[in-house]
Formats: C-alpha cells, structure tokens, sequence
C-alpha cells in the first residue's frame, strides 16, 4: 500500500473558561476545583487540499454563551498562512454552537457531516432541553439551507475523504458525532473533537455529562485507540493541556496555535486523577 502524502495538522486555539470539575464528568467529582476548557478548530492541509475540522463560533455567539472569545477562528486561518477562501472541506464533528457556527464564512468549502446529525439536529429529541441546549436553532436552519444550496455530502457511518483523512461515526454525546483521523509525519493523529473533551476522560473512562448515549460515548474511547497510533496520537476537543503538550507554530503564536503534525513535547504531564467510587 502507497504511504499517503502527510498532512500538516494544527489546532487554533480561539475561546476559553474557566469550569468546576464536578461539571465536567458523569456523577461529579470529590475535588471541586477550577478546571479550564479551551475550544478549538483545527486545520489538515497538504498540497491540493485543504480541509478544517469544525467551525467554532463568533464574538456575538461567545457572549451570549459567557465565553472568553480571544480571536475570530476562520479569520485566524491567516495566522496559519490559510485564507478562509482556500478551504475545499469542513468536517462538521456535530452540530453544537461551539463546533458548527461561522460556516457561512467558507465560500468554496463541502460541508461533511453525519446523516444522524443532521437527523438528531431537526428531529423530535430537538423538544427536550436537554439535548437541544447547546445547538442554535439559527445554526441549524442555516445548514439545512446549505444542504439546498447543494454544499453538503451526508455521510452514514464511517468516510474516506482522502488517502490519508477519513471520517468516523461514534455517536455518543450526540448522536451524529464523528471524528477525523489524519496522516501526518508522525504517523495517524486522531482529532477527537467531543469524543473525548479532555484526556482524563478518555484516559480514565469518565463520560461527560451532557451525552446523548453513554454506551456509545465509553465503546468511542476505546474506538479512538484503536484509530491512532498511540494515546500520543489521540487530541482531545478541549482540553487546555493541548496548548502546552504540543510546539506552537511560532513564538508569536505561543498559547494561539499548536502543530499536531509533531511530537508532543517532552513535559511533566497533569497527574491523572482516579475514577472516584460512587
């Protein structure tokens, strides 16, 4: 089998808070502390394509939401040496705020996403707040006019996007939720999205809360490892740890963007806690 042409991989880094740890894991947490979350998008280019993972949301969407918005994520492309125009492809993980606004702002781009999403996203689970709390209905009616507009190919399960990007089903904390596994110079990275949020949540199998089955969310941890190369290769969606174990793209874009295309850094990492006994 030919070796794919690697891809360049990078996470941008554009809003963040602060949290409670006892709200980012199923039945809570003993130790009540501050615990930060960073959102991200995340870039996969080689020559003749260009593909970004998620979209992110606005300065407008970050205030309604009391986020910290540090910079505009597609106007960040830029800082990559990408223009927003250059994008062919978006892989839309799933359809919550944080993942799937400012997809109007990508004119040249195919919008890849998940039959169950889109399924889950207009569907009768949308009358329960539960589920519907973290999508936007204008997001949402926005991307349905995408899929008239002729912009989105629906995918039922797992895809191949390319030789060396590809699309997997997992479900879980939504029903459509996918991620992509890239192949870069350090071998297959798998970019997780919200199938892991944070490392001690894959690492340690403590499901986040807001999860639409949990089965699906703890049989996807196991998916993730079995599709990367190592738990090296494995980046979570919003873990702030993804800043410090990776290089920066530059001095100037230290704590902005990082290359996951490279090894991580050779750091003293956050001690895992243990899986308190409920």
């Amino acid at each position: 089998m030919t070796t794919p042409v690697p891809y360049e991989l990078f996470a941008l880094r554009y809003a963040t808070r602060v949290g409670r740890r006892p709200e980012f894991f199923m039945g809570g947490d003993p130790h009540d502390e501050p615990m930060a979350i960073d959102y991200f998008v995340w870039l996969a280019r080689r020559p003749g394509h260009v593909c970004l993972i998620d979209t992110g949301f606005n300065e407008a969407m970050g205030r309604k939401r009391r986020r910290d918005f540090l910079r505009d994520p597609i106007d960040s492309l830029e800082l990559l040496g990408t223009h927003r125009d250059q994008v062919q492809d978006v892989v839309l993980t799933h359809f919550h705020y944080d993942h799937a606004g400012n997809f109007d702002r990508l004119p040249n781009a195919r919008f890849h996403m998940q039959d169950r999403e889109m399924q889950f996203a207009t569907g009768r689970h949308m009358a329960h707040k539960v589920f519907s709390a973290p999508y936007e209905i204008e997001e949402v009616t926005g991307l349905v006019r995408q899929v008239f507009d002729g912009k989105v190919q629906f995918h039922d399960g797992d895809a191949q996007l390319s030789d060396g990007l590809s699309l997997h089903l997992v479900g879980g904390h939504t029903m459509g939720l996918q991620f992509a596994r890239v192949f870069t110079r350090r071998g297959w990275v798998v970019v997780a999205s919200d199938a892991a949020h944070f490392y001690e949540g894959y690492q340690c199998c403590r499901p986040l809360p807001l999860v639409f089955h949990v089965g699906d969310m703890v049989r996807g941890f196991a998916r993730l490892r079995e599709l990367a190369e190592s738990d090296d290769h494995v980046v979570p969606g919003h873990d702030a740890m993804v800043m410090r174990k990776y290089p920066a793209v530059s001095a100037p874009l230290e704590g902005i963007a990082v290359r996951l295309d490279e090894a991580p850094l050779k750091i003293e990492d956050t001690p895992l806690r243990e899986t308190p006994n409920h």
